[in-house]
């Protein structure tokens, strides 16, 4: 105490100039020792997503479709500019109807529109064709250095062609086969009926864990697209 009252008092009777030079010379050090230290802080890297959505356009899905149609600009909403998506159509036959920023709202809404509209010459909904490319568009995008997902959005019905439908039993093995080539390669399924989901979690859990693998129903979407944003890193 008697030598801290003494650099007080010592201090106090100092002229104003070399206080000040002292001053300035205390506030130097803190300042370099502070950025000294953010510099050795580790930040995460950021790393870009990918995001394929197979998105259900047949005639047995369309009365969810509006809310699915919604549900997709909300999330392509809480993406980053420097993401990457594309939207497969599914119905008899599966195609790409929209790639780029999932910022570029207006036109993600007017591909959907456009393009999913009720086709009453289609008959089935070819989810596993869509799938396979769903598929084969993680592993490009992996390979160009993003973090690929596929989140499917229908009622996932088998109808129509067999050899176009789901697979339930090769399934876990092209996920895998994707999970191998893309470690961190996660999925979601929404707006399947319950039964459907439960398979999804059967089939797919043992493959993609608990926190790559999301899904949900109409009344848990919003929880499920959280759980969404972590699985890609978000």
């Amino acid at each position: 105490m008697i030598t801290l009252f003494g650099f007080l008092w010592y201090f106090s009777s100092m002229n104003n100039t070399f206080k000040i030079v002292m001053f300035g010379v205390a506030l130097f050090l803190i300042l370099a020792l502070g950025i000294f230290g953010l510099t050795k802080l580790k930040v995460d890297d950021f790393h870009k997503a990918a995001v394929i959505f197979v998105v259900d356009a047949s005639a047995s899905n369309q009365a969810n479709l509006p809310a699915e149609k919604m549900l997709i600009r909300q999330l392509c909403s809480m993406l980053d500019p420097e993401d990457h998506i594309k939207i497969l159509r599914v119905s008899e036959e599966s195609y790409l109807i929209y790639e780029g920023s999932p910022q570029s709202s207006s036109e993600v809404r007017k591909a959907m529109e456009k393009f999913t509209q009720l086709d009453s010459k289609e008959f089935g909904t070819a989810y596993g064709l869509s799938l396979k490319k769903a598929f084969k568009h993680a592993l490009n995008m992996s390979k160009e250095g993003y973090i690929p997902a596929v989140v499917v959005i229908g009622d996932l019905e088998n109808e129509g062609a067999e050899e176009k439908q789901i697979d339930w039993n090769e399934l876990p093995k092209e996920v895998s086969n994707v999970k191998n080539q893309a470690e961190n390669f996660s999925m979601m399924f929404l707006y399947a009926k319950p039964e459907k989901l439960d398979l999804v979690k059967e089939k797919l859990s043992p493959v993609l864990g608990e926190n790559k693998l999301v899904i949900g129903n109409e009344a848990t979407t919003s929880k499920a697209l959280r759980r969404f944003l972590n699985s890609i890193g978000r």
